[in-house]
Formats: structure tokens, C-alpha cells, sequence
């Protein structure tokens, strides 16, 4: 059996299209976007194509992007930059329990040096009420960042509704969308955001690049000091051959969402999930909405398995499980502890994330191999 990738919410691979377009920036238009000569000229010049692109993608105007080095960065500018320029109004942040760590632990720096934050619970879906977060709106609360859709179970927020309950508390409201980019439709009006991240590897991007909007009038002090790069946003010479593989991601993403080339992604993921409960009946339960989710996303639990020891015996398939082994001991995901999954259950969660290349030939594999696993288990 040939190996099959089933993880692409982890990384994706960059798309040839996207790995073409970067190609001519690593051997001839190397100039530093910010030099006053033609070499520069062309650098500045795909920067912008590529602003345009990422822009496009999330319907927004292409001065209110800046390229950071990846999720991570976007995530970690928004928290400590607002916190930096706004903690004299007030230093309350409110956030979920089920964030990235690149949320939660930007959170705790702060919680260290004088920030409070409350971390609001989710349902049994993964799933916050947006009332729940008004509830703890105080007069000191100056951000709310909730994550788009959730990187483990694919829950995907309500996003809207909660703009619209921080615009009238005059509340600063980021969400990071790395899981969504390119998977559903963004529109950052709509969704009444101020700040949204982008994570280049998960778009079939590069690693190591990602992108922040920033909303039109709002000033944040920069996570990176130096010189003026990026409007003076953040600082450090521009990658422009990562910023146009990203650009030219965006691009592709954008395309595939109106061929509809997910609601694919999503039909094959569902047929995956209906042969699984044929097959594993009263023995597997889903993780996450069965409804709002990505479309690509399918987190289950093995009852009374361990995930990780399913996927050891599959070492072809590449996925990943929602515990971790530790001295013996099996310890739930923060993300399904905070949803209330049982341990006999959540202790064998597997998450099988789809991307663009994944057929129904390899989905019907993995279904026989993990039927072998059963029998073995059984025997």
C-alpha cells in the first residue's frame, strides 16, 4: 500500500503553481523590495501583486495586509500589540478555551505582565455562544480573538455574531482563520472583524510565511522593531519569494472556492465518515459539529482504543490523534477537554483532515486497513 496523507490541517504540500511562480525569485528578480534601483522595482512590485492576492482572498484592501513569517507571528502581534497600545484603556482579553497555543500562550505572556484574561467555554460541539462572551465583556476588555474554525475537531466559529457583539461594545475582535483560509468563503466585512490571521502551510503556501489583516485605522505597536518595512507594521526585509508563493496560494485558493472544488473535499469526507460508521457501528463517535465544521476535516474516537496506537498500526496513513502518551498515562487534548469528551473515548481520537489530492481510492484503503486493525483488536 502506497502511502496515503491524511493530515493536510498540519501542512499542506505547496502546489506547483505556487512553487512556479516563486522559482524566478530565487535565481534572477532577487532585489530588496526596498532599493531605489530596477532590481528593487521588480521585488516591490511582486510584494504587491502578492498583497493584492492574499487581499482578494479575504475581500479586503490590499494596504491592510502585512506579511509575517506565519500563523504564529499574526497571532502573537495581535495579542501583544494591542495590549502594548491599548492597556491604559484597559488590559481585559477574552478568548476560548479551545484557541491554538499561539493564542493561549501570547495570553499568558500578557496574563504576566498585567493582562487578565477570560478563557469562555465551548459545548459539546466545540462551539462558544456568542452570549457567553458578551456575558463577560467588562469596561477594561479592549480584545476578543476567537478562532475561525478549530485546527483539531474543524468546529467552525460564529464569528459574525460575535463581531457584531464586540462592534457595539467598541471591542477590537481578531480571529485567527488559519484553518479556513482557502477552505470556506472569508469576507472580513462580514464577518465584522479587525484582525485576521493567515498561515501560508496551511493554503498549500510554504511554511514559514503567513499573513495579518489589519483593519483600515487601527494602529497597533509592531511585534518586530527596526526599520520602516511594511508601512512601519513590521519591521525586517520582506521574503518576497515566500510573499508570492503566498500570494499565488491565495490565488488558487480563491479559484478552487468558486469552482467549488471543496464542497468535493467535503462530499469525500463525508463519504468517508458514512463507511466508518458501517463498518466500526457503536464502536467510533465524531468529535466536533456535525454541521458548522470544515469541510475537510473528520475527527473521530476509537471507544476504548488509543488513538495513537490505531495510527502506529497504519504507519502509511498520515494523521494525527487528539492525546498524548505520557509515562504511560493517556492524556485528553485540551480541545476535547474543554468539549467534555469521556476519556474512554476521546483517548482514541484520530483526526483525518482531506486536501485537494485525496481520492476515493485512498479513502476506501484506509477504511480496509482500519478494519484490519479492528479484527486485530477483536481477536
Amino acid at each position: 500500500m502506497e502511502p496515503i496523507y491524511l493530515d493536510y490541517n498540519a501542512s499542506t504540500p505547496i502546489a506547483p503553481e505556487v512553487q512556479a511562480a516563486m522559482l524566478p525569485f530565487f535565481h534572477s528578480n532577487y532585489g530588496n523590495p526596498s532599493a531605489l534601483h530596477f532590481a528593487g522595482a521588480e521585488g516591490k512590485k511582486a510584494l504587491e501583486k502578492a498583497r493584492k492576492q492574499v487581499a482578494s482572498l479575504i475581500h479586503c484592501s490590499p494596504g491592510e495586509i502585512i506579511f509575517t513569517s506565519g500563523g504564529s507571528e499574526s497571532n502573537n502581534h495581535v495579542v501583544k500589540g494591542v495590549f502594548e497600545s491599548f492597556g491604559k484603556k484597559g488590559a481585559h482579553l477574552i478568548t476560548t478555551k479551545i484557541e491554538h497555543p499561539a493564542i493561549l500562550n501570547p495570553c499568558s505572556y500578557i496574563e504576566r505582565h498585567g493582562a487578565t484574561i477570560t478563557f469562555v467555554d465551548v459545548d459539546q460541539y466545540g462551539l462558544v455562544n456568542p452570549a457567553d462572551i458578551e456575558k463577560v465583556i467588562t469596561d477594561e476588555t479592549i480584545l476578543i480573538s476567537v478562532m475561525h474554525s478549530n485546527n483539531e475537531v474543524g468546529t467552525i466559529q460564529p464569528i459574525e455574531e460575535i463581531g457584531i457583539i464586540a462592534k457595539k461594545h467598541n471591542i477590537l475582535f481578531h480571529t485567527d482563520a488559519s484553518q479556513s483560509v482557502g477552505k470556506v468563503p472569508l469576507d472580513v466585512d462580514k464577518l465584522n472583524v479587525d484582525f485576521l490571521t493567515i498561515a501560508g502551510h496551511k493554503v498549500y503556501a510554504p511554511k514559514g510565511v503567513g499573513a495579518l489583516y489589519i483593519r483600515d485605522g487601527i494602529a497597533i505597536e509592531p511585534l518586530v522593531h527596526g526599520a520602516g518595512h511594511e508601512n512601519g507594521r513590521r519591521a525586517g526585509t520582506e521574503n518576497v519569494v515566500f510573499a508570492v508563493g503566498l500570494g499565488k496560494a491565495c490565488e488558487l485558493g480563491l479559484t478552487k472556492l468558486e469552482e467549488g472544488g471543496n464542497t468535493k473535499i467535503g462530499e469525500l469526507r463525508d463519504y468517508f465518515w458514512q463507511e466508518l460508521q458501517h463498518h466500526f457501528k457503536g464502536t467510533i463517535s465524531l468529535n466536533g459539529h456535525p454541521d458548522f465544521r470544515l469541510p475537510n476535516t473528520l475527527n473521530i474516537n476509537f471507544i476504548n482504543q488509543i488513538g495513537q496506537e490505531v495510527l502506529d498500526l497504519i504507519p502509511e496513513v498520515a494523521a494525527s490523534t487528539g492525546s498524548a502518551c505520557h509515562s504511560g498515562e493517556v492524556k485528553l487534548s485540551p480541545v476535547l477537554q474543554a468539549m467534555g469528551v469521556r476519556e474512554e473515548e476521546g483517548k482514541g481520537a484520530v483526526r483525518f483532515s482531506l486536501g485537494r489530492s485525496t481520492t476515493k481510492e485512498e479513502i476506501d484503503q484506509v477504511v480496509r486497513r482500519l478494519q484490519e486493525v479492528k479484527a486485530r483488536y477483536s481477536s
